[in-house]
């Protein structure tokens, strides 16, 4: 009895095999989709009250909770701030390292309540990534990327590039507390973790006024804690710039297509 071939069974199966993979790969390229941000939670996310430093990582700096800031009368351009709970600060000389949230938000409307001295400066990182700035314009006539409420420039290859300047003044009297309300849509990657779409400030509004809108941004800013991109990261408030309060900061993570 001639021996049996399995040499011609096999190689049919190798080829069947290596035709349910291709056609396996050829489907999934078909129907790749946008990789989504992970599902927000269904209520508001409280980063700061002003009464607890719990949704803050630690080390805190000299980030620390008072009852109230307010511009010295001796020095205009530091706070008097006053012993109890309300108001988060970074220090009381007004200079420390960068705080970041506990809450990794993506697609999320804030809301910021804050406040300078005289000629101080700071910002809010989205992502600690992406930075809407916070400085005394007060007045100004003439805006740029550097001005309160700017969206900052962006770093490529350790150049800084764009910045969006407000397209009005909004700014408030140094020792008024100003709102911030921000729409931001986390930069989007596809199912290898490629970008394939930008960061994106949709809307922000400045004491009731629209200072930007569908603001793409294609990099980190200057100044941010992460280099690379993700689809989620923490809020970021620089604290080394000068002094700065806070009194609320409340995220309100949604989903944007």
């Amino acid at each position: 009895m001639r021996p049996f071939d399995f040499t011609a069974p096999v190689i049919r199966l190798a080829k069947w095999v290596a035709m349910v993979v291709a056609a396996t790969v050829a489907l999934g390229q078909a129907h790749a989709q946008l990789a989504p941000p992970p599902p927000p939670p269904k209520t508001n996310v409280t980063i700061n009250d002003g009464r607890s430093l719990v949704g803050w990582k630690a080390p805190l700096g000299e980030w620390k909770l008072v009852q109230s800031a307010r511009p010295s009368a001796v020095n205009a351009k530091m706070f008097t701030l006053v012993p109890g709970k309300g108001t988060l600060v970074n220090g009381d000389k007004g200079k420390t390292g960068n705080l970041f949230s506990k809450f990794q938000h993506g697609d999320v409307r804030a809301v910021i309540e804050y406040m300078v001295p005289k000629g101080s400066n700071s910002g809010v990182y989205f992502q600690g990534r992406y930075e809407i700035q916070i400085l005394d314009s007060y007045g100004k006539k003439t805006l740029t990327f550097k001005d309160n409420g700017a969206i900052y420039e962006h770093v490529i290859d350790r150049k800084g590039l764009g910045g969006n300047a407000p397209v009005i003044n909004a700014s408030k009297v140094p020792g008024e507390w100003q709102k911030l309300i921000v729409t931001f849509r986390a930069p989007r990657f596809d199912a290898n973790g490629k970008k394939v779409e930008n960061a994106k400030f949709m809307k922000v509004s400045l004491n009731g006024q629209l200072i930007h809108q569908n603001i793409a941004v294609p990099a980190p800013t200057r100044g941010a804690r992460f280099s690379d991109e993700k689809s989620t990261g923490p809020i970021m408030l620089q604290g080394d710039h000068g002094p700065v309060a806070f009194r609320k900061i409340i995220l309100k993570p949604v989903k944007l297509d």
